[in-house]
This record gives structure tokens, sequence and C-alpha cells, in this order.
């Protein structure tokens, strides 16, 4: 597996850039997976139904499965968060994983810039960030992307990927 990441502030459209990315490496016929990182607390179940009422109890892991998907849910419960090596280490064999967030993790990244939210950039200070995709016109020495070209930027990591051994997942501890 190959593992890419995007950093950027909150607002610069990270998401909405890598929703558009991935049906581009699928359609090459790559395998996408996709590690999100939140800095808060958040839920995927919802209050009332039988997984959460489990998980409430204290359950420290709780596995929903149909026809369709699976997911399993583990409540830390005071543990420490696992490092992205160890998320990394939960995938089904894949071609990519994308991560998203991890801002510090060393791996390769594309930082996803805006100028008009007023935020210093992220590459000066960080040496995996690979290139920038911006929306405007920066002073920069590494690549810079157009954010509104998506097909560029799924080249450009394509490119990347296949002209390192620095982005396999062994390499992320």
């Amino acid at each position: 597996m190959k593992v890419f990441g995007f950093a950027g502030y909150s607002g610069s459209g990270k998401t909405t850039l890598i929703e558009q990315i991935i049906p581009r490496f699928v359609l090459r016929g790559l395998r996408v997976s996709l590690v999100k990182h939140a800095h808060h607390l958040f839920d995927i179940d919802k209050p009332g139904k039988d997984s959460y009422r489990h998980r409430e109890a204290g359950a420290s892991e709780v596995l929903i499965t149909s026809d369709q998907r699976w997911v399993l849910m583990h409540e830390l419960r005071g543990e420490r968060e696992p490092s992205l090596h160890e998320q990394l280490q939960r995938f089904s064999p894949c071609d990519i994983v994308l991560v998203e967030g991890y801002k510090h993790a060393p791996i390769p990244k594309l930082e996803v810039h805006r100028p008009s939210l007023g935020k210093e950039p992220l590459y000066p200070s960080d040496p995996n960030i690979v290139a920038v995709a911006s929306d405007a016109a920066l002073a920069t020495t590494l690549p810079r992307l157009d954010l509104n070209d998506p097909d560029a930027i799924a080249e450009f990591i394509l490119a990347y990927l296949e002209g390192t051994n620095e982005t396999r997942i062994a390499a992320v501890r």
C-alpha cells in the first residue's frame, strides 16, 4: 500500500479535493482507502440504535454487519489514541491510502492552501509537504497545483507515488 496525505487548515477544501480525486483513482482500477483524523469528539452511531446502546452499556468493540457493508467501532475508554502507523495496519490490502489530517505525520503530503483564509502556509515548516494546491499564486519552490484542477492534482499524486518508495506503509512510524 502506498500512503499519501492531505494537510491544511479547516475550510481549505481538503475533503472536497479528496472527494474529487478518489473517483479518478478508482477509474484507473486502483483500490483506494482513506484515513481521516478528527480532532474532536465524533460519533457515527445514532442514539437509540442497538449498536449505540451496546457501546454505551460498556462494550469495547461493536461490529455492525450487513450484506452491503460492515463497520467496527472501538471505544478507547481511556487508552491512548493509536498512531497513524497502527491505524494503517488495520486496512485490507489496497493500492493507495489517502490520509486527511495527521498534519504532523512523516508521510508525503499535499498542502491545500487558500490565502483567503488568512492562515500562514504549512509548507515552510513541514519537510513532508511535497506540493501545494492553491486557488491563488504562491511564492514557493514546491510544485504548485491549481486547486480547481483535480485531474492535474490526481496525475501529480500518482506520478509522485510511482517515483518514490518512501510512500509505503512500512515507512509510516
